[in-house]
């Protein structure tokens, strides 16, 4: 039969589009929910043969903070999906080419996922933006340095934590690669601490009775918990907006009783905690992860939106199979971003250019790697000066 790309006509598609992404994951473990209650009316793109969803594609509108701190619009790409049984008929293809065109249209100017497998997007333009990787602590071997801040005031609001709190908190990130958390994020995380409220421990910190952190943990294997020898919990949230309030925190984590090791699900590769420890070898450090995957959407305002070191200006030319406007030379200076018709000092696909936007990869890796022209050694100095940045990306959401 012939597959149709539409947006869900209302919630029972919705639903039936949402089942088909959890279908399609086999292993995601969601609390039940309403589809119609974590989505934004609009955004979800539906491919249907007949009345059967057999495949969908959504996302979230909001920002993505870049170096220099703008915010930029941004959409928050999820719920990517398609039955087992129509795979390899172009179906993923197809809904993601739309749904760029649906973005562009919107006037978001970038778009950020996180991917279950790793070969699918890059097709589509997007390129990996930032790393993280996890961190276990062993709890009786951390001392902090004498000179890490003493941190505020911690307070405890465990189990069903007013969401507008931490959101509130959550909301002052502005380090590069941090983005708004959607309405459907916050309320996934809601319905998981009713369903088990014991899981879901937080501390929130507070400088100067300013709310400017928290961090999320949970205990692992309660049901042996006093006779484990290893007792462990697990951070599945550490939002700091400033460096006491990460200290604050680390010092509430490092102080708990009952505890042996302290797990980080993920951290910014450059995090500063391994300095901040006497004794390194108490951290376990894990193997570094993709995390941001950035398709720049409208390259010309997404160059123009971030800061740039201070170097003689590069043209790029930039090569984009899917979004033909993008198909042009950009002029990158300190100073400003414009359209050029003057030969292009490098070529550089979308996708490339993305992996670089953030400052996580510099581009003499990209032309040690022949992603760029290693030949213009000269060109590509100069763009690391462009795209240097003093803070490693990282977003510390997913979705």
């Amino acid at each position: 039969m012939t597959i149709d790309y539409r947006p869900p006509a209302g919630p029972d598609e919705v639903q039936a589009a949402f089942e088909v992404f959890l279908r399609s994951m086999i292993g995601l473990d969601l609390p039940v929910v309403d589809a119609s209650t974590i989505t934004e009316n609009g955004r979800y793109i539906a491919a249907f043969e007949g009345d059967a969803v057999v495949g969908g594609v959504d996302s979230y509108s909001g920002w993505l903070a870049v170096p220099g701190g703008a915010r930029i619009p941004h959409a928050a790409v999820t719920h990517v999906g398609v039955l087992p049984t129509h795979r390899r008929k172009g179906v993923v293809r197809n809904l993601i080419t739309r749904q760029l065109h649906d973005i562009a249209a919107r006037g978001e100017i970038v778009a950020t996922l996180r991917a279950s497998e790793a070969v699918i997007y890059e097709r589509f333009g997007y390129g990996i933006a930032s790393a993280g990787r996890s961190v276990v602590a062993h709890r009786r071997r951390i001392r902090l340095r004498d000179g890490v801040p003493a941190g505020g005031k911690v307070r405890l609001v465990d189990g069903s934590a007013d969401t507008d709190l931490l959101r509130s908190i959550a909301d002052q990130a502005d380090w590069p690669g941090a983005i708004a958390r959607p309405a459907g994020w916050w309320t996934l995380r809601r319905l998981a601490t009713q369903a088990d409220p014991t899981r879901h421990l937080v501390a929130v910190h507070s400088t100067g009775g300013v709310d400017d952190g928290y961090v999320v943990y949970r205990p692992e294997n309660t049901q042996t918990w006093f006779t484990d020898r290893e007792k462990t919990i697990t951070v599945t949230d550490f939002i700091a907006t400033n460096d006491t309030a990460r200290a604050g925190l680390w010092r509430h984590l490092f102080s708990l009783d009952l505890v042996d090791r302290i797990v980080f699900e993920a951290v910014a590769l450059d995090d500063p905690l391994q300095l901040a420890v006497t004794d390194e070898r108490a951290l376990e450090l894990g193997p570094a992860h993709d995390e941001t995957w950035l398709r720049l959407v409208d390259v010309e305002r997404a160059l123009a939106g971030r800061t740039y070191g201070r170097a003689e200006p590069v043209v790029l030319a930039v090569v984009d199979a899917q979004i033909d406007s993008n198909n042009a030379a950009f002029e990158v200076g300190p100073d400003a971003v414009r359209r050029s018709a003057a030969t292009p000092d490098l070529t550089v696909d979308v996708a490339t250019l993305a992996t670089a936007y953030l400052g996580g990869t510099r581009w003499r890796q990209l032309a040690a790697a022949g992603r760029v022209d290693p030949g213009r050694a000269e060109v590509i100095s100069r763009l690391d000066v462009l795209f240097g940045v003093d803070r490693l990306p990282f977003s510390g959401t997913a979705f």
